[in-house]
């Protein structure tokens, strides 16, 4: 079995992908051949559908969707806000980008969202796009987790993190189920977080244009920001040796990293660390930076 690594920034990060992808595909000897790019994902900067960050993307979405195109690599909306209304369905700038990446060539693209009314929507709207239940909805509890894989509407399920950890009810789903799981691997909130939900809800009514109070985060660490590091010592965090020997032999494929809202910089990290063999960790993240065109910071 193959990983299939989604990742984050397609519009925020394209740059760094518009670098990356041809080293990835003129020399694959420097990456792991037991795993390959699933999609990449993200949303250009005032999406009103947009949710989990707030937009930041500044890639022209033509641009964009020529570069996945090029690679034959799945694109995926990420249209997780929460707290849309009927009125909402009608914004003309979400919808052309729907418009846009149904017809993206042989790989059929994706939307991430939350709200069943946007879901019923799209689906009518634009039958070519598949969709995947966000991990915005956090889903701890494992019954609702289950419920969600049951639904057909979905490809792919993102559990919340929290539920990484269940490794043995995990591993007893039936094979169907398995292979709508999509773990997310390196998140770094606090794994006791108890506003989670709040958390999101705060980020939808932001892209909602909505005059709402910054969510103070409670983490004892929240001062620290995002460190992969701190990420690593997550009692939730999926590391390459758990995906080559726990969760690849029990039947799970699809592995999400987060990061839409961190620099360049730290997504090559993630690049380097889950997909780059050690020995060309160095070639590849020169030929990154030395890449002139990219800010990395």
């Amino acid at each position: 079995m193959k990983a299939y690594y989604h990742l984050p920034g397609l519009f925020e990060f394209y740059e760094l992908y518009r670098a990356f992808l041809p080293l990835f595909r003129g020399h694959r000897e420097y990456f792991y051949d037991w795993c390959e790019i699933g999609s990449i994902y993200g949303a250009p900067a005032d999406c009103l559908w947009g949710g989990g960050r707030v937009g930041s993307g500044e890639a022209r979405p033509e641009d964009a969707a020529a570069l996945t195109r090029e690679y034959g690599i799945s694109a995926r909306l990420t249209f997780s806000n929460s707290l849309l209304r009927e009125e909402h369905l009608s914004d003309r700038k979400c919808n052309a980008l729907c418009a846009l990446f149904e017809k993206n060539g042989g790989v059929p693209s994706g939307v991430i969202l939350h709200s069943d009314l946007l879901l019923h929507c799209l689906r009518e709207r634009y039958p070519g796009l598949y969709f995947v239940s966000s991990t915005t909805k956090v889903l701890r509890e494992f019954a609702s987790f289950e419920a969600e894989l049951d639904r057909p509407e979905f490809r792919f399920v993102v559990p919340d993190f929290r539920l990484n950890r269940e490794r043995a009810r995990l591993f007893a789903l039936p094979e169907r189920r398995k292979q709508k799981v999509e773990f997310l691997c390196n998140e770094c909130c606090w794994f006791d977080c108890p506003d989670r939900r709040a958390c999101y809800e705060n980020v939808s009514r932001k892209n909602l244009g909505e005059d709402c109070a910054e969510h103070v985060c409670a983490s004892p660490d929240a001062d620290r920001g995002y460190r992969f590091s701190d990420a690593m010592r997550n009692p939730g965090f999926i590391g390459i040796g758990d995906i080559q020997r726990v969760w690849l032999p029990n039947g799970f494929s699809h592995f999400k990293i987060e990061g839409r809202s961190l620099g360049s910089a730290v997504v090559l990290e993630f690049l380097l660390y889950y997909m780059t063999k050690p020995e060309h960790q160095l070639k590849v993240r020169e030929e990154i930076y030395l890449d002139s065109s990219l800010d990395l910071f």
